[in-house]
């Protein structure tokens, strides 16, 4: 592994594109903690959903806020095991992020009245609201890396069914639609090949390994 971070090192494309990456992975938390404040203030009525109108509330409480915990540590350590997947990573991950924060911003329907309250530590009401609902991040993100990670079969596996599984996680808890979770396979999927197109050489040192 030292010797993958030596070769990544003496890479121009890759010391900038971890350089850029952290500079646009800010800016996308930033643009998303604003909107989700936005959205939050903003609800209005809640709608009907076909699913949670028929299964009760489950308390999903601890798995929902430390579930992805144990994902993105498991991330983490993945990529610093793969450092030339790492600038791809976190500019596809801000991508993400920053096309999630205009969706939130733009419907504001209020959460299912039979929602589980979350019961977070603060420092986890910086990215937990009620209102930033469209689409799922809990199912999406770990979708995206399905999508970073799709000739490693394991880990397509892994990361697909993580992302089945978060999105059952939020329907038992009424903290999102079906449609949130539905819509973010889809979406995803579009931020994905965008970040293809926007990212090449990023890509390209990803597909190198």
């Amino acid at each position: 592994m030292l010797a993958s971070y030596k070769a990544c090192l003496q890479n121009k494309i890759w010391v900038y594109g971890i350089i850029t990456g952290l500079i646009y992975l800010s800016f996308s938390f930033g643009v998303n903690f604003y909107a989700s404040k936005y959205a939050n203030s903003s609800m209005s009525n809640y709608v009907s959903d076909i699913v949670l109108s028929n299964i009760p509330v489950f308390d999903v409480d601890g798995i929902y806020i430390y579930g992805p915990i144990i994902f993105w540590t498991f991330v983490f350590f993945l990529t610093l095991s793969k450092p030339q997947t790492i600038p791809f990573i976190i500019k596809s991950i801000a991508v993400f992020v920053f096309v999630r924060s205009i969706f939130i911003s733009i419907t504001h329907i209020g959460i299912f009245p039979s929602h589980l309250v979350i019961d977070a530590p603060q420092i986890f009401t910086f990215f937990t609201y009620y209102g930033d609902l469209f689409f799922s991040g809990h199912t999406g993100l770990p979708f995206l890396m399905a999508l970073i990670f799709w000739d490693n079969k394991p880990l397509r596996i892994f990361f697909i069914s993580s992302s089945i599984f978060f999105g059952c996680i939020v329907l038992m808890g009424h903290l999102h639609y079906s449609i949130d979770v539905l819509g973010a396979f889809f979406i995803t999927y579009s931020i994905y090949k965008l970040s293809e197109k926007l990212f090449e050489k990023d890509k390209d040192l990803l597909d190198s390994i």
